[in-house]
């Protein structure tokens, strides 16, 4: 163990980062000073001070309680829309790259229709017509995100089914499940994780922004997007409800960013 820290220790570093905001995350409503619900119109827009560290909002709620509880709310929403998009694209390429021909053809096409529009563009109008709600902007970036990692798992597939092994398997009469599940899966997995692991950051930002405009999370729901868009209106006389939410999102954002990066420095195979 000693001897791994040693030898990627940015990876350590930031795994421990990672696990500290999971843990946040997780025991969210213990670690909240107050309840993230709870409005005071006594203590409405109130700067931040030793009762209410990071100020309060329009309704009187404890900024920092928001914040913490949002750090669930964020996180839940990314995790499961980074699996279901592992999950959908890995089945959808491993049938792609594995038996080709037309369903292949129909699947890739259909992957590249769906690569052609512009992500962002297309999950507003999928929100937008689903209406806005937490499920919902999953759904919805779910249906924009998916192609590229089917496109990912089809072209690691593709140069795995010519391989002796996947040849020999076939030759002794393996069936088609066994070979997917014991020979093809366990050699892309390595690069799903990868990927998956870097996308959790730009999917929180994509969360974020939906929930901005109004497509995401819903009132009185303690998201950070949604934070944002209430703040708005009073950045110039409480600048706080935009500032502290905009520094939890840019600073969770950039650890699962670097954390995926240095994921990939040990997990990636061409760096053996």
């Amino acid at each position: 163990m000693s001897e791994f820290i040693r030898q990627h220790r940015a990876f350590s570093i930031y795994t421990v980062l990672v696990i500290l905001i999971v843990l946040v995350a997780i025991f969210a409503p213990y670690l909240a000073p107050q309840d993230p619900y709870d409005g005071n119109m006594k203590n409405v827009l109130q700067t931040p001070s030793a009762e209410h560290w990071l100020g309060t909002d329009k309704l009187g709620r404890d900024t920092l309680s928001r914040i913490i509880c949002g750090t669930q709310v964020s996180l839940f929403m990314t995790i499961c829309l980074v699996f279901m998009l592992a999950i959908i694209g890995s089945v959808i390429g491993i049938a792609s790259g594995y038996f080709g021909g037309k369903v292949e053809m129909i699947l890739m096409r259909f992957a590249d229709m769906m690569l052609a529009f512009p992500g962002v563009v297309l999950a507003i109008a999928i929100a937008g017509i689903l209406g806005g709600s937490v499920v919902n902007t999953i759904l919805a970036l779910l249906v924009v995100s998916w192609a590229k990692y089917a496109r990912l798992v089809r072209s690691l597939v593709i140069k795995l089914r010519h391989n002796d092994f996947i040849i020999a398997a076939q030759v002794n009469g393996t069936k088609t499940i066994d070979i997917l599940w014991r020979h093809i899966l366990p050699n892309i997995l390595p690069m799903v994780v990868i990927t998956g692991a870097m996308d959790i950051g730009t999917m929180m930002m994509e969360i974020a922004g939906l929930s901005f405009l109004g497509f995401g999370a819903q009132p009185p729901t303690p998201e950070w997007g949604l934070m944002l868009n209430e703040g708005r209106q009073y950045i110039q006389t409480a600048p706080w409800l935009m500032i502290y939410p905009g520094l939890a999102i840019f600073i969770v954002v950039a650890i699962f960013n670097l954390w995926g990066d240095s994921l990939r420095d040990v997990l990636d195979p061409r760096q053996e």
